[in-house]
């Protein structure tokens, strides 16, 4: 059989392979490398750039049939950000199912693991995809080319541009220092020459300058589009933005971007489960992923409920004894006794437990948490009134909620934080708030990083956390490819 060039750029670099192997299947409607050096249609820039948005769904199977220890049968988010933080176990009832989450969970993991090595390859590959969708739309004659209209190119390229930065921030949090790469690879050279880790300084200044492009670009509206209410918006752009600035503590910046969203048309819901059973009718959702059910050619639908049919994903006794007396937010999250976790389920009956299509959406950043950036950035500046205020805000609308069991939790519940000025305080209200408001939103184990307190939460929590442990190992596989060019974190 003959042999084929492919450029997956998993890693970045070119691989040859033989007959294709059974585990790897490719994309359906992805744009290929040796269509993308062809003339380029329409059709073919829409279908690059929304195959770019396919490695944020929770579909099964997207890059490989089953393949449970290559951490390849869906997004590895919440096995390294909830189940490996102290919020969340792998099963209700514990087995010898699936070992290597059990790595993760206890860190015993090694370089071979399965949750970095899903998280690299879906992270690389819509790089991989998006940047063939950036060089044609850069094209200074693509709209001649394509008859493609100013506006339409100008929205794709800052849906592109916010994607790659996505990507990139998944990337540089999860490993640090990692291989930046911003133009289709072509040939074995340019392969090796990428395959460098970059600085993660470097990488920060182009998920930024990305994200800033991508900014003036996007319509100054709520939706990029009014008929298809997921693309990425300007409030997208603004939010990661914030984002970054949180993450590499750039506390200035983030108020302001903050502020910048509600004039867009964000607000907190009234009620706090909305932004998870409804589909882009809420004041709250950010960005999210539209899972589809019974979509053709290719299926769209929430795979992340298959498993928690097969008794995947429990909350720790820890992250249950967390939440305060009557806080609805912890039924809203995971009902013990039904064993659902409504929050990923997008139900409070259970219904889509067990479905590989199901309609609800994966939420990526919605108004709450953006508000609680906020917080923190004023509150390392020293604005502690302005961060207990939101807190505050934060607290109120959870409080005058409507239940799960539909009752108004009764008076005292969630009581106003009192004024403070000791930043530690208002610093452990926060962590504390984050926790309750977002729990099971892959955010937990990314927040104990960067605050640095990782280690001390986990050694509490009886895991074996070590300082090595603040960043995962690059795959071993991407370094063997690499030829040793592309160099491990210290420790793995």
């Amino acid at each position: 059989m003959k042999n084929y060039i492919k450029l997956g750029l998993l890693l970045g670099v070119v691989t040859i392979t033989g007959c294709e192997d059974e585990l790897t299947q490719e994309a359906v409607g992805l744009t290929t490398l040796e269509q993308a050096n062809t003339t380029p249609t329409l059709a073919t820039i829409e279908t690059s750039v929304r195959s770019s948005y396919d490695l944020l769904s929770n579909r099964l199977n997207i890059l490989a049939q089953w393949d449970w220890n290559g951490g390849l049968v869906f997004q590895n988010d919440y096995v390294m950000q909830d189940v490996a933080s102290d919020d969340m176990e792998k099963k209700w009832n514990p087995d010898g199912d699936q070992p290597w989450i059990d790595d993760l969970n206890n860190f015993t993991f090694t370089s071979t693991n399965g949750g970095p090595n899903g998280l690299w390859k879906y992270d690389y590959e819509g790089i991989k995809r998006i940047n063939i969708a950036i060089a044609h739309l850069t094209n200074p004659d693509i709209e001649s080319i394509t008859g493609i209209t100013a506006e339409r190119k100008n929205q794709l390229l800052g849906e592109a541009y916010f994607l790659r930065s996505y990507y990139y921030f998944s990337l540089v949090t999860n490993f640090g220092d990692v291989p930046l790469i911003i133009a289709p690879v072509k040939t074995y050279q340019e392969a090796f020459e990428v395959a460098v880790r970059a600085d993660k300084a470097v990488v920060w200044d182009r998920i930024k300058a990305d994200l800033n492009t991508a900014k003036g670009l996007l319509p100054n509206s709520k939706f990029s589009s009014e008929t298809e209410k997921w693309r990425v918006s300007k409030g997208a752009v603004i939010a990661l933005l914030a984002k970054s600035e949180l993450y590499t503590e750039n506390w200035g910046a983030v108020p302001g971007l903050v502020d910048e969203l509600a004039p867009l048309g964000y607000s907190l819901n009234d009620n706090y489960f909305d932004s998870f059973r409804t589909e882009f009718t809420d004041n709250e959702v950010i960005f999210a992923f539209d899972h589809q059910t019974n979509a053709t050619p290719t299926k769209r639908g929430n795979g992340i409920d298959a498993p928690l049919g097969w008794g995947f994903f429990a909350p720790s006794a820890n992250f249950l004894a967390s939440f305060e007396p009557n806080d609805p937010r912890l039924l809203y999250t995971v009902n013990v006794a039904t064993q659902n976790v409504n929050k990923m389920l997008g139900s409070l009956d259970g219904t889509n437990k067990g479905n590989d299509d199901g309609p609800n959406n994966k939420i990526y950043m919605r108004y709450a948490d953006a508000l609680l950036w906020k917080a923190e950035a004023l509150n390392e500046q020293g604005d502690h009134a302005g961060a207990i205020a939101i807190i505050n805000q934060i607290r109120n609308r959870a409080r005058t909620t409507v239940d799960a069991l539909g009752n108004i939790p009764p008076a005292g519940t969630l009581a106003d934080r009192p004024s403070s000025s000791d930043g530690a305080t208002v610093k452990g209200w926060l962590i504390s708030e984050r926790r309750a408001e977002l729990g099971f939103e892959n955010q937990r184990m990314l927040d104990l990083k960067r605050w640095g307190i990782a280690k001390e939460v986990m050694i509490a929590h009886g895991k074996n956390f070590l300082d090595k442990h603040y960043l995962y190992p690059i795959p071993q596989s991407e370094i063997d490819a690499s030829a040793g060019t592309l160099t491990q974190n210290p420790g793995y």
